[in-house]
């Protein structure tokens, strides 16, 4: 595996007007891809807090039947959870709070050795070592 996804990537392909760059960079690179546990809870979450309706079951149907398939579900583990709490306190003694949750998925994409792939590239920046790409643009941005 090289990529971690992040909700916004794994969510594109079934958006009202999907991104063309991620969906060829799925393409891709899908094969070399993994989600990690908190993004299948957000898509889960996502998709059970939706109206009983049309919308829903495509949706519960992308889930089931093409990302719980192809995409590997990487859990958070001991050593994700002590990098987590260090880069938590170094940052809150820079003033600076992350949504859990964010520090739970670069936690994961830091100690399995894999970029974290994300449209929103700035909720990942704080994090430190963690290398942070946009499949959303022609030119990815990275940081390391």
């Amino acid at each position: 595996m090289r990529f971690l996804l992040d909700t916004s990537i794994v969510s594109a392909p079934i958006a009202a007007t999907p991104n063309p760059a991620v969906v060829a960079k799925l393409q891709l690179h899908g094969h070399e891809a993994c989600i990690a546990a908190p993004v299948w809870n957000e898509l889960l979450f996502g998709c059970a807090r939706l109206p009983a309706g049309r919308r829903r079951d495509l949706l519960h149907s992308y889930l089931r039947d093409v990302v719980e398939v192809a995409f590997p579900i990487l859990p958070y583990e001991a050593a994700a959870a002590v990098w987590h709490a260090s880069e938590r306190s170094r940052l809150e003694r820079l003033g600076r709070t992350a949504p859990f949750v964010d520090g739970q998925i670069a936690a994961i994409a830091h100690t399995a050795g894999l970029t974290l792939v994300t449209v929103n590239v700035r909720d990942f920046k704080p994090f430190a070592e963690l290398e942070v790409v946009d499949w959303s643009r022609r030119s990815s941005r990275r940081n390391s």
